[in-house]
């Protein structure tokens, strides 16, 4: 359905919303979209740096345990 909707389809879809809405509030609603992908963004690197540094602290806690001798265990 979407395939047939050419470029004057388009630009009757954009004039139509600009009527409806009107340019500021179509603005402002362009500026709530950005915020809103740049708070996505931000969230999934501080995600992703989290679980990183849980994987580290991993490492490193498995690399300091030190094997106990069977003469120790008495």
């Amino acid at each position: 359905m979407l395939n047939n909707i050419g470029l004057p389809g388009l630009l009757l879809i954009a004039v139509v919303v600009l009527v409806l809405f009107g340019r500021g509030k179509i603005s402002s609603l362009m500026g709530e979209v950005g915020k809103g992908i740049t708070s996505f963004k931000k969230g999934v690197a501080d995600g992703t740096k989290e679980l990183d540094d849980e994987s580290k602290d991993e490492d490193e806690t498995a690399r300091n345990v030190t094997p106990t001798d069977e003469k120790d265990k008495v």
